[in-house]
Formats: C-alpha cells, sequence, structure tokens
C-alpha cells in the first residue's frame, strides 16, 4: 500500500527523479517523458469520463487503472533483474491487451466500414476521445524509443498501440456508431 504523507519532497529540485529502482535520471529522461505522458493521457481519460455512461464508463475505469500499471511498468528498468527484486515490479499482462482487442471488437461490430478519414469531434465525449488518442500514441512514441536504448515490457508496448486503437473505435461509437463522424473532405478549402 502506498502512504503520501507529504507531497513535496525537495529531491528534485535540481532536475532530476526517482525510478521504480530507486536510480535517478533526468526528468527529461525518456523513460520518464514515456511513464509521464502515460501519467498525462490518465487525465484525459478522466475527462473524457465526465461525458461517458454505462460500459463505455465501466471500460474507461479499468484503462485508467491499467495506465497506473503501465506506469508502474515504465518507471522500473531492469525487467532482467525482476526476479531479483525485494518485491516483483508490476508489469502490463498480456491479458490486458487481450482485454483491448476484445473491446475493440465488439464496438466495432456494428460500426460501418470508413470510406474517408474522419476528423476529430462530434460529440463531447468522442472529442475527448480522440485526444486520448493522440496522447496514447505520443506515448506510444516515447515508449518505443525507449526500447531502442533499454528493454521495455513488449506487452506495454503492444497495449499503447491497441489502446489508440480502442480510443479511436469508442469515439466512433460515441458519434452516434459513426453516424455522426466528421469526415474528411480532401482540398474543401482550396
Amino acid at each position: 500500500m502506498v502512504v503520501l504523507n507529504k507531497i513535496y519532497t525537495r529531491t528534485g529540485d535540481k532536475g532530476d527523479t526517482a525510478l521504480g529502482n530507486g536510480d535517478r535520471v533526468a526528468k527529461h529522461d525518456v523513460r520518464v517523458e514515456a511513464y509521464g505522458t502515460s501519467d498525462e493521457l490518465n487525465c484525459f481519460v478522466g475527462v473524457a469520463r465526465l461525458t461517458a455512461e454505462g460500459e463505455t464508463d465501466d471500460a474507461l475505469s479499468r484503462i485508467q487503472n491499467d495506465l497506473f500499471d503501465l506506469g508502474a511498468d515504465l518507471c522500473r528498468p531492469d525487467m532482467e533483474k525482476d526476479a531479483e527484486a525485494e518485491y516483483p515490479p508490476l508489469r502490463l499482462a498480456p491479458a490486458q491487451v487481450d482485454r483491448l482487442e476484445a473491446e475493440i471488437d465488439v464496438m466495432n461490430a456494428n460500426l460501418e466500414p470508413l470510406r474517408s478519414f474522419i476528423l476529430p469531434g462530434g460529440t463531447a465525449l468522442a472529442a475527448n476521445l480522440h485526444v486520448c488518442r493522440t496522447v496514447a500514441r505520443r506515448a506510444e512514441r516515447l515508449a518505443t524509443e525507449l526500447a531502442t536504448k533499454e528493454t521495455v515490457n513488449d506487452a506495454a508496448v503492444r497495449y499503447l498501440n491497441r489502446l489508440s486503437d480502442w480510443f479511436f473505435v469508442a469515439a466512433r461509437v460515441a458519434n452516434n456508431g459513426g453516424k455522426d463522424d466528421v469526415l474528411w473532405v480532401p482540398g474543401a478549402n482550396r
């Protein structure tokens, strides 16, 4: 259990921060950028939930919890040393990716195939889900950049890739099952 009784520590005043294993790195380190962006995404999911209801809200709640799992995973380097850790590090599991895929399949089953790219917008929920989609893509880019330098949990990268797809399909569902999607009209304003 986490106990936070003092929020500021002053330990990062010189521009560094502690990772999950205690190592200190620059606050602009790509690892910090990756898990910081997943935290930013979690905040945007919270905003999207303000207009979500029922199953969509339930799914977004699960995603928020997964994003904390993702942050815990990404803030902990040295996957190869997991077995030696005093406490087993929390890592995203393939089952979390599988759940997203199953949910995408269910949502997508009743949508008409796209015949045009769509613009982010429509309902308030759809617009917020598109913001989530783009922030998820940024988190994915940072996680894949990190993976070129250090070992990263494959399930974490796959989760981010699938999550942006989930947000895209959920935005279409939020736009009256895709009927109110805002279609891109190439060259419309020339």
